[in-house]
């Protein structure tokens, strides 16, 4: 109840940072498991993930997780790890914005180190071809249709135009856009992101249909050649994943079905538990 009364109070205020908490378990765990290690800050002897280039001056909703974490250490100290309190927030951010509500075990324990290396090695990139992305997907335990599945989260949220204006200007050198990106769609982003420097950090919505409402739009703007990043659309080139794609969007209710599994499997990635790890008293360093 702590963690949904928090989530709720941040997301009344700031409807985009039901994505943003997502968005930080997802980065957490596909970087040497969920163990909170993208929380940890850096230090003399320790260049963690937070600053790490796919991460710095994009993830959000650290202050949340403190704010819960400081909440719940009233209540029930030295219990709850931060590891847990992610994995609970994310769920509460998606089922706020009108997602599925899947059970979320608990006894994960916090990590003690974190890497800047693990991080820039482990977290699929946009720009990279989906073969690549599966891949690391696959080496954490998923599978294809996860990558699908948890792709789906794209329905909340907005990506910054560096990380799909080559679509819209130069697509692979070609001096021309993505052939793609639908073109209304793309006269529309090309308003949001000129081809100067100085738009690199403005803000598109991943799923233009409906922002802040989690369901499986995402999946028709695939099927109309409308997803924002390459990765997205990506997902109609292989049959494979294009199979899945479409078989979410002529059944909404299957993709909720499937996203609260993908996103148990993914907070089971590499835990710690039992004597490993620890409880971390305050989310940003660990206890010495």
């Amino acid at each position: 109840m702590i963690v949904r009364y928090n989530v709720w109070a941040a997301f009344r205020s700031d409807t985009r940072i039901a994505a943003s908490l997502l968005r930080l378990h997802f980065h957490d765990c596909i970087v040497d498991g969920c163990e909170g290690s993208v929380l940890l800050d850096d230090t003399n002897d320790m260049k963690g993930e937070k600053n790490a280039p796919p991460n710095k001056n994009s993830l959000r909703g650290f202050d949340v997780i403190d704010d819960i974490k400081a909440d719940v250490e009233r209540f029930c100290p030295f219990t709850v790890s931060c590891t847990d309190i992610l994995t609970l927030a994310a769920r509460e951010a998606v089922y706020l914005s009108g997602g599925p509500y899947w059970p979320v075990g608990l006894g994960r324990r916090d990590g003690t180190k974190a890497s800047e290396n693990s991080a820039n090695e482990q977290i699929p990139s946009p720009i990279k071809p989906l073969d690549n992305i599966i891949a690391k997907f696959t080496s954490k335990g998923l599978d294809l249709k996860d990558v699908v599945v948890l792709s789906g989260g794209h329905t909340i949220g907005y990506a910054q135009c560096f990380t799909f204006k080559r679509r819209l200007f130069d697509f692979n050198g070609s001096g021309k856009p993505d052939p793609t990106l639908d073109n209304s769609l793309l006269t529309s982003l090309r308003g949001t992101c000129p081809n100067k420097d100085d738009s690199n950090t403005k803000l598109a919505p991943l799923d233009s249909a409906s922002t802040y409402t989690f369901d499986s739009a995402y999946y028709s703007n695939l099927v109309n050649n409308e997803g924002l990043l390459e990765s997205d659309q990506a997902l109609m080139s292989d049959p494979r994943t294009a199979a899945l794609v479409n078989s979410y969007y002529a059944d909404p209710k299957l993709f909720y079905k499937d996203f609260g599994a993908s996103m148990a499997r993914l907070g089971s990635v590499g835990v710690l538990t039992g004597q490993s790890g620890q409880i971390r008293k305050k989310c940003g360093t660990v206890n010495y």
